[in-house]
C-alpha cells in the first residue's frame, strides 16, 4: 500500500462524514420540529425506535438490492436503486434526531443564539465513532441508521397528547 492508497482511503471517508454531517444540519435547518420530535423519540424510546427502524429498513432494502440484481429492465434497476438510496437518505434525515440529542448533552453557552451547533457537535461525535475500526462501520452506523429510519417512521406528525385532547365536562 502506497501513500495514494492511504490517502484515497483517508478522503473517502473524510468526505463520506463531512456528507453525513451535512446531511443531519440539513434536516435541522429545514425541519427542526421534525428532528426535535425524532430526538425526543430516540431519547424516550430509544430500544424501540431502533428495533421499528430495523424491522422495517431491513426488508425494504433487501427488496430494492433484489430489484437491483435481478430485474432484466434498466428501468426498474434504476427504480430498485433509487428506492435504496431514499431509505438511506431518510434514515440519515432521521438520525439528525440522534445528532441532536448526542449535541445536546454537550451542551456549549452559544447554543441558544445557534442552536443548529448542537446538532453540529453531536454528528461530528457520532461520526467519528463510525471511523472505528470494526465496532464503528459494521455496528454503530447501522445502529444509528435504524434508530434514524425508525424515528422518522414514528415522528411524521406531532404526537397529540390524548389528556389535553380529551374535552372536559363542566
Amino acid at each position: 500500500m502506497n501513500l495514494a492508497d492511504v490517502f484515497t482511503v483517508l478522503f473517502s471517508v473524510l468526505g463520506t462524514l463531512a456528507v453525513m454531517v451535512g446531511y443531519w444540519l440539513l434536516a435541522a435547518g429545514l425541519f427542526p420540529a421534525f428532528v426535535e420530535r425524532c430526538s425526543e423519540r430516540i431519547g424516550t424510546r430509544p430500544v424501540r425506535t431502533t428495533l421499528t427502524g430495523a424491522l422495517t429498513l431491513v426488508p425494504l432494502l433487501v427488496l430494492g438490492l433484489l430489484v437491483v440484481s435481478k430485474a432484466g429492465n434498466g428501468a426498474v434497476k434504476v427504480l430498485g436503486l433509487a428506492l435504496v438510496l431514499c431509505l438511506f437518505i431518510a434514515a440519515l434525515l432521521g438520525s439528525a434526531g440522534l445528532a441532536l440529542r448526542i449535541g445536546t448533552g454537550l451542551p456549549s453557552t452559544r447554543d441558544t443564539a445557534e442552536p443548529w451547533r448542537r446538532v453540529f457537535r453531536g454528528g461530528v461525535v457520532l461520526g467519528l465513532t463510525f471511523v472505528l475500526p470494526f465496532a464503528g462501520t459494521f455496528v454503530v452506523l447501522p445502529l444509528a441508521l435504524f434508530a434514524g429510519f425508525g424515528a422518522l417512521l414514528a415522528s411524521r406528525r406531532p404526537a397529540t397528547d390524548t389528556a389535553e385532547s380529551l374535552p372536559v365536562a363542566s
